[in-house]
């Protein structure tokens, strides 16, 4: 199963995503699809190092799945983090 690596940026606590040039990336589609554990482990050591360097916090890896076609994050808890809320949330404008 592939997987990918998130984790939320240190200075805006946004959700964001390891992308294929190594940097992060607030677009679930454009993060780096991980299709073996020793990418996913090579990308999360990357994560970490981002970490220790105060760019992001928590890295982690989440398993994909397909869905619709697409790739698409396998938990609850990472859709919504990838795509909002799952209700429709009421405009404040008067």
């Amino acid at each position: 199963m592939p997987d990918m690596i998130t984790a939320n940026r240190l200075d805006d606590g946004h959700v964001v995503y390891l992308d294929s040039d190594g940097g992060w990336t607030q677009d679930f589609r454009s993060g780096l699809v991980l299709e073996d554990a020793a990418a996913s482990k090579a990308a999360l050591a990357q994560a970490e190092e981002a970490a220790k360097a105060n760019v992001v916090v928590e890295p982690y890896a989440i398993e994909l799945e397909m869905r619709a076609g697409h790739l698409a994050p396998r938990t609850l808890r990472e859709r919504i983090r990838a795509e909002g809320p799952t209700i429709a949330v009421p405009s404040t404008r008067g």
